[in-house]
């Protein structure tokens, strides 16, 4: 078995996302973006639009993702930013969106997520990180294939974090049932979720053209800190080599994943700072972890997946 050549790009770190898509037509290209309201989310839409795509912010706070509509209009020129309602830690919420959904999708940029929350649980006593940054956009993901497949060549962008490296995921107890609840475990466990569908969604799906990538966006100060008092993020960043990011440097890497040419047909990897990265050395803070590319790893939280949706 042969190992495929990792993907390299003229980017670095100090992309921007604009740099990214700045000789790119994405016109008659059209982008779902969760959590495009705020962050590197809207980051994210603001690029793609800049390039022509038509871009659905999908948001929990529609009021929040009139504003950014309006304002990336404004900035873009685009007209085709529209706002749908999307709260990922609710399964009729998510399958709402999904029928409302009419036409071709050729990149679901799955962007929103929680980080550390406090314990929190769904309806179904779902842990509500495993729940919103993986079971939300594994239902959304699996609701929306037959849009993606008629789009030829689509992308999905699924956005972990160097926090993977924190946990596998926990299929004995992924709900924090019989061990302590730990915050950051259990933000760990989604962010390597999203790796592992990254790479079982490209198994399955890439004969019908739709390809799954997982990136870091790097360290950026967003509201997805918001759980985090200033003192843990004063610690975060004296222990980060690496500089903290702005939004638009953070949004880059999704921006890469989604548009990329230098991406066709290229699926179930992972990226940092605009390049493939490769697997994670003992004592840093970069790649990945062996586990969260695991194909057995992969198949069984699909299944896993599949279970939970079923109710």
């Amino acid at each position: 078995m042969t190992t495929p050549t990792p993907v390299t790009t003229p980017f670095d770190s100090e992309t921007t996302a604009l740099e990214v898509v700045r000789d790119l037509d994405l016109t008659g290209r059209r982008a779902v973006v969760t959590g495009g309201a705020s962050g590197i989310g809207v980051e994210t839409a603001r690029a793609l639009a800049s390039a022509g795509a038509d871009v659905t912010l999908a948001v929990r706070n529609t009021e929040a993702g009139q504003r950014a509509a309006a304002e990336l209009t404004g900035a873009t020129g685009n007209d085709r930013i529209l706002v749908a309602p999307l709260d990922l830690d609710d399964l009729a919420s998510v399958a709402a969106f999904v029928r409302n959904w009419d036409g071709p999708l050729h990149m679901l940029v799955n962007n929103a997520g929680i980080m550390a929350s406090p314990e929190m649980r769904t309806e179904q006593g779902w842990e509500m990180q495993f729940a919103t940054n993986h079971l939300g956009h594994f239902a959304l993901a699996t609701g929306l294939r037959p849009a993606l497949a008629a789009a030829g060549g689509a992308r999905i962008v699924s956005v972990s974090s160097a926090a993977h490296l924190r946990s596998p995921v926990v299929f004995s107890d992924i709900h924090f049932r019989q061990r302590p609840y730990d915050p950051w475990l259990a933000y760990g466990q989604s962010k390597t979720a999203n790796v592992l569908f990254a790479v079982e969604a490209t198994r399955r799906w890439a004969d019908d053209g739709i390809w799954t990538n997982a990136l870091m966006p790097g360290a950026i100060r967003t509201n997805l800190q918001r759980y985090i008092s200033e003192e843990e993020l004063a610690r975060m960043r004296s222990g980060n080599a690496a500089s903290f990011k702005t939004p638009e440097q953070g949004a880059a890497t999704s921006v890469l994943v989604a548009t990329s040419p230098l991406l066709d047909g290229v699926g179930g990897r992972y990226f940092e700072d605009c390049q493939e990265a490769g697997p994670n050395q003992p004592g840093t803070r970069t790649g990945w972890a062996p586990y969260a590319r695991d194909p057995e790893a992969a198949e069984q939280l699909w299944t896993v997946s599949e279970e939970h949706l079923k109710g």
